[in-house]
């Protein structure tokens, strides 16, 4: 008996059981009563077995027919369930909003606040946040692992997103508390220029850039004394003397455990976090969520 069944001609054959009557089937079935006819007769030929005895008066089920009955019904009903699982699992991700980050946003509490102004708007959704390493610059945006993600800028290919400036910041020096510069209350970044700095990964691209402060050098290229691609790399890293790194001001309290001291940086742009998002996804639940952020921080839609 060949086993390639197709669940269609399952359904059939217990509609067909179920009714013992083919014009009825073939109503319940929304199909003609010739192709259901057809079909049943395909199945019967590829089973090897007669499962339905008719005549011009009545449809009875054969012996056969009788023995796969309650079978075919288990088939169908598993069948069902399993759609039925699938259709949950689908919703669930419909209704799930992954957020990306590489730091915790903490500035204040600006992750509760956007979340209680998106629960209150979407109660059935869930938030799911998804830590991902400084080699991605985009937080999972780019590969579509994140829905919307905080971020600093500037973004590689960030003609491809929209998104909300959330913090401004000046940027401050990370340094060892032992080295010479720590002695002083604000450093100016000339100062800095001939020291090794800590340097994101190459694929961080422009973001690796900007925390190595190029556009300030006038072409002079870095001193780079390590590769870091996590807040735990940076602080072992500094304790270790391998470099000092610049940090967003409001990073300062992830670096300043016990040997590392972070001074102010005079003739430095200021840095820019901002929660961004792919430009063509206009799902509900990201709409909503940028909506609610920027009713948190009041900013204003970069596109």
């Amino acid at each position: 008996m060949t086993t390639d069944v197709h669940v269609r001609d399952l359904r059939y054959f217990v509609t067909v059981a179920e009714e013992l009557h083919f014009t009825r089937a073939a109503e319940r079935l929304y199909v003609s009563q010739p192709a259901l006819s057809k079909q049943i007769r395909a199945l019967e030929r590829q089973l090897g077995v007669e499962l339905l005895r008719r005549d011009r008066h009545s449809v009875a089920l054969t012996a056969a027919g009788a023995a796969l009955l309650p079978h075919a019904r288990r088939v169908l009903e598993a069948w069902a369930q399993g759609a039925s699982a699938m259709e949950q699992a689908r919703a669930a991700q419909r209704s799930t909003l992954v957020v990306g980050m590489s730091t915790s946003p903490g500035r204040g509490g600006l992750l509760p606040a956007i979340r209680s102004r998106f629960t209150s708007a979407h109660p059935e959704a869930a938030i799911r946040l998804r830590q991902v390493g400084w080699q991605d610059p985009s937080a999972g945006l780019a590969d579509g692992d994140a829905d919307v993600a905080f971020v600093w800028l500037p973004l590689p290919d960030q003609d491809r997103y929209a998104w909300i400036v959330v913090a401004e910041e000046p940027r401050h020096v990370a340094l060892p508390e032992s080295h010479p510069l720590a002695a002083r209350p604000e450093v100016d970044f000339t100062d800095l220029a001939d020291e090794p700095f800590l340097a994101l990964p190459e694929s961080a691209g422009p973001l690796r850039d900007y925390w190595l402060a190029l556009d300030e050098r006038a072409g002079s290229p870095p001193r780079i004394g390590a590769e870091i691609a996590s807040t735990e790399e940076t602080y072992e890293a500094l304790v270790a003397g391998l470099g000092v790194c610049l940090v967003a001001a409001g990073n300062v309290p992830l670096l300043t455990l016990g040997g590392v001291v972070t001074r102010p940086v005079h003739g430095l742009s200021p840095s820019r976090y901002a929660l961004a998002w792919r430009k063509e996804d206009q799902r509900p639940l990201v709409r909503a969520y940028t909506r609610a952020c920027g009713q948190v921080t009041d900013g204003t839609v970069r596109r």
